[in-house]
């Protein structure tokens, strides 16, 4: 059959060595390729550091922006519902104040009505 193929001793040396080599090649270090000028690795490092603690100071001010802001409405809550109290506190004085004013009136016209009565 290795005649067929027209392959020979020495030239399957040549192939089994020129295979070996081709393998130790895979192995042996490359030549680094410089990163391009732009690229900085550091830089973006620090950028993309930057741009994460910027994005988490946002979001913590958000939060206590939105705290602020339910503390605001609670404390607009208790004020209004205080106003209303002391409304219908002034209401009720309002009333009774009046209504002692009419049974007042009514006590004195029914005094003139006496001494009207009287004479």
């Amino acid at each position: 059959m290795t005649e067929l193929q027209g392959t020979g001793f020495a030239e399957r040396l040549t192939a089994a060595a020129d295979a070996k080599r081709a393998m130790l090649a895979k192995f042996k270090p490359r030549a680094a390729v410089p990163a391009p000028a732009g690229l900085d690795r550091d830089a973006q490092r620090t950028a993309e550091l930057q741009r994460v603690r910027d994005d988490r100071a946002t979001a913590k001010a958000a939060k206590r922006q939105a705290l602020a802001d339910a503390a605001e409405a609670a404390r607009l809550a208790d004020e209004s519902i205080a106003a209303a109290a002391l409304d219908a506190k002034r209401g009720e004085r309002k009333e009774r104040k009046a209504l002692t004013k009419a049974e007042q009136k009514v006590k004195r016209d029914a005094r003139y009505a006496a001494r009207k009565a009287r004479r």
